[in-house]
């Protein structure tokens, strides 16, 4: 009945074996057990099922050692347990010094082993006989006088009879029923004075129902039914009552957040927004025209002297490590360790993530190793300088994304400059495509948005919404392609482009659905928008609050339209970054470096605020002397 039983080790090395048939389980084991159960450690015992066959194991931890059996699952080997159990607890008493040996474990066994053939018959016939027996145990059926059948009488069965009761019993009933209704009726406080004997259990039950009949009625007799009428009639307020809080206003100004009345959602009240929208901006109408602005206009050279002023009297922070290096000294790797642990740690503190940073302090220690020092002064300029020199070198791009003079030079060619933005939800795609939008209407280019976050709810409503206010300030500069939601974004985006050169728009912003960067399919879906329409630029959008994790998004991102390029051709990646969010971050700016550090690609855009003016370039300096303060 047992096809095998096999004791081996968790290295793989066969013990003791018993085999009754020729069918060879070395690839079951191996594949089904091994691999698909013990090694995702899923439990100590448990069973497999293989083909037509069941295996069940018993692991040992304390000696490393798996003990298994393989029978047929048509055969109900039900003792397969039981023997697990008195295999295994023989087994390591019997070879517990052996089995301590961890060089037996992993090397063929010896002869020692053949001793358990004698050892294993027995006790399989142990296990058998064990089984047979507790087969053989039925339950034996009660004679007629142990059931609860022969306790019965006539009388218990005529009284037990539905709807047949006792002389007494009706009597009580009714005695107890007229006793309800006349106190409840009269409301007296009259005592009923029972027939039965006194102490009887008839007598405590009257008792016991006279005093809740008291209770209720209050003592005082009973209510009329016109009062209880009034009363159960009475009206009560329906429904929730709304709360108003101190702070809310006037349940009257609910009105004003009613969208329902067909007046508010007409096209005179759609041109009063735009009306007091255009007035709000008006200020900011002609202020992008040209190259965008840097985040902060300073002059260079004034900053530095200040900053080298500023270090001289510094004690604190990571340049009060410097202290020591004075005197004539010449620099080695060992003098600069502490500084570059210091540096590492400030860096990380300003959401540069772990990899840069080490970059950039491994720098510092290349520029600084051999230098001689005389002062602390002295010695702090030069690792300033380090790592500014250090940091602007990663900030530099490896070329200049230049988006006005492309457009110039695609409307030569008689085709729209195309724009796809990606990222991960909820970063502002769609907002701070509005701003760049807002920033080519302003150099005087028409552009056309594709609405190809067909996933989102509301999304194609707010790019509605974006081309109205656009169109505010600009008259008919933009213009919005959709075709709903639940459409397939590649071919939007084709349409869109197609319609674009048809109707002389000179750039196409193609707006797509937030989705994280390990989600496979919608990953594939962004490396087929890519590769269907070849857009001249690829701009990834990420906030500057993420830090590390913005390493991973471009990581997997790039990885992903890479793997889904068409074959033969070369991947194309990520181009750009736009950077949101850059207003509430105060210093901790070293996303920038980060996400530049990875792609190599510049950062073209930097969004700093809410309106549609608030659009910049990364500023180098600026950003160095945010992570060096």
């Amino acid at each position: 009945m047992i096809e095998l039983f096999s004791i081996f080790t968790k290295g793989g090395v066969c013990l003791w074996n018993y085999q009754e048939s020729d069918v060879n389980f070395t690839e079951a084991i191996n594949n089904e057990l091994i691999k698909g159960t013990l090694m995702e450690e899923r439990g100590n015992n448990g069973q497999k099922k293989y083909g037509n066959y069941t295996m069940k194991f018993q692991l040992d931890n304390e000696y490393n050692v798996v003990f298994l059996v393989i029978y047929q699952t048509i055969v109900n080997l039900n003792y397969a347990e039981k023997l697990l159990g008195l295999v295994g607890d023989t087994f390591r008493n019997a070879f517990s010094e052996s089995l301590r040996d961890e060089t037996a474990l992993t090397t063929p066994p010896s002869n020692i082993y053949s001793t358990f053939d004698d050892t294993f018959d027995s006790l399989l016939s142990q296990a058998a006989k064990s089984a047979r027996a507790t087969e053989s145990i039925v339950k034996k059926p009660k004679s007629f006088q142990e059931s609860a059948k022969s306790q019965k009488t006539i009388d218990s069965l005529i009284v037990s009879r539905p709807g047949h009761k006792k002389p007494d019993e009706k009597n009580q009933k009714s005695t107890e029923k007229s006793i309800k209704s006349a106190q409840i009726d009269s409301g007296s406080d009259s005592e009923y004075t029972s027939t039965s004997p006194p102490g009887s259990p008839d007598e405590e039950v009257l008792r016991r129902r006279e005093e809740m009949f008291k209770k209720r009625i209050g003592g005082g007799g009973a209510k009329k039914k016109g009062e209880e009428l009034s009363q159960t009639t009475s009206p009560k307020p329906k429904g929730k009552q709304a709360r108003v809080w101190a702070l809310s206003g006037k349940p009257s100004d609910l009105k004003s957040l009613d969208r329902s009345d067909q007046k508010e959602n007409d096209d005179s009240a759609a041109a009063e927004e735009d009306n007091r929208f255009v007035e709000s901006m008006k200020n900011q109408i002609g202020s992008l025209r040209g190259d965008l602005r840097s985040l902060k206009e300073s002059d260079d050279e004034g900053e530095e002297e200040e900053e080298t002023q500023t270090v001289v009297k510094q004690t604190g922070g990571w340049f009060g490590m410097l202290k020591g290096l004075v005197g004539e000294k010449k620099l080695s790797s060992e003098d600069l360790t502490p500084l570059v642990e210091k540096m590492r740690d400030n860096l990380i503190m300003k959401n540069v993530a772990a990899e840069p940073a080490e970059k950039i302090c491994q720098s510092v220690v290349s520029k600084l190793e051999g230098k001689v020092v005389n002062n602390f002064s002295r010695t702090a300029q030069e690792v300033r300088t380090a790592v500014r020199e250090s940091l602007v070198q990663l900030l530099t791009p490896k070329h200049r994304v230049d988006i006005l003079r492309d457009v110039i030079e695609a409307k030569k060619e008689g085709r729209p400059y195309v724009i796809v933005f990606c990222g991960v939800n909820g970063v502002g795609k769609s907002t701070n495509l509005a701003k760049i939008t807002f920033w080519l209407t302003e150099n005087k280019h028409r552009v056309l948005i594709a609405a190809g976050d067909t996933f989102r709810a509301g999304a194609v409503e707010q790019l509605r919404t974006h081309t109205r206010h656009l169109n505010a300030l600009h008259p008919q500069s933009v213009h919005l392609y959709e075709q709903g939601y639940g459409k397939d974004a590649a071919g939007l985006a084709a349409a869109a482009i197609k319609i674009a050169a048809e109707r002389d728009f000179d750039v196409v912003l193609v707006d797509t659905a937030g989705r994280m960067q390990d989600n496979e399919p919608l990953m594939r879906e962004l490396a087929k928008l890519i590769r269907v329409n070849e857009p001249d630029l690829v701009l990834f959008v990420g906030e500057a609050l993420v830090g590390n994790e913005a390493v991973d998004q471009l990581v997997k991102f790039n990885e992903a339209l890479a793997n889904h390029a068409a074959p033969g051709q070369k991947p194309r990646l990520i181009d750009g970054i736009v950077l949101t969010k850059f207003d509430t971050i105060d210093d901790k700016v070293g996303a920038a470096v980060s996400m530049t550090y990875i792609t190599g690609q510049p950062i073209v855009f930097v969004g700093c605020g809410q309106t549609y003016a608030d659009l910049r370039n990364l500023n180098v300096g600026a950003v160095v002397n945010s992570l060096l303060n």
